[in-house]
């Protein structure tokens, strides 16, 4: 995911007293690399929170090029400006573009899990899969990581993020890493299943 390409991080913007707040702390994929920001999945959950469950917003803190160990170094400040009622961490894709050990990685999400969850917040852990090239023993320990770091958390997981779009080409930017703007609705929708019901 060039995912690896860094930009620089935009503190996240407190949500009115009015409104429970939903937190993002994602990558590319969730910060809208290379398409307009209003276009991202994130962009279109806040339209649909407005319409649909008012008293929430979402306050998008991704950043393209995000490993989990620069999520958690910012996780901190995050939680203090937005007091957010849900946190969906939707990182780890550079950590295994870069081959970094899942060990780390699921550590990582393992603190940011249980400082979002000590802030008084509900988690939903979105889950990302390695290609086949880097070997069975680390995409399986990768996809693992994900589902141990949930169930021993108590937090929701949405197993893997590209799911609804992973097989259709045409569903991605010419990197063949980001999805284009025009599937950006079915990943929310697809992250929409398992965040709905927390809302409640």
């Amino acid at each position: 995911m060039a995912l690896v390409a860094p930009v620089q991080a935009k503190a996240p913007v407190r949500a009115p007293a009015t409104t429970k707040t939903v937190l993002v702390m994602g990558d590319s994929l969730s910060a809208g690399y290379g398409i307009a920001v209003s276009q991202g999945w994130v962009s279109l959950l806040g339209q649909r929170l407005k319409a649909t469950s008012p008293r929430w917003s979402v306050v998008n803190a991704s950043v393209s090029g995000e490993t989990t160990a620069g999520g958690l170094s910012r996780l901190p400040a995050a939680l203090a400006r937005a007091k957010p009622g849900v946190v969906v961490i939707e990182l780890g894709a550079n950590d295994g573009l870069r081959g970094l050990p899942v060990r780390d990685m699921q550590a990582n999400l393992d603190r940011m899990v249980k400082l979002s969850k000590a802030s008084g917040a509900k988690v939903l852990v979105i889950g990302m899969r390695m290609p086949p090239n880097l070997g069975r023993a680390y995409t399986e320990g990768f996809a693992n990581a994900y589902t141990t770091v949930a169930k021993s958390n108590g937090a929701t997981l949405l197993p893997f993020f590209l799911e609804p779009i992973m097989l259709d080409r045409g569903a991605f930017q010419r990197d063949n890493l980001h999805p284009t703007a025009a599937v950006q609705p079915r990943l929310l929708d697809h992250v929409w299943r398992p965040l709905a019901p927390m809302l409640r």
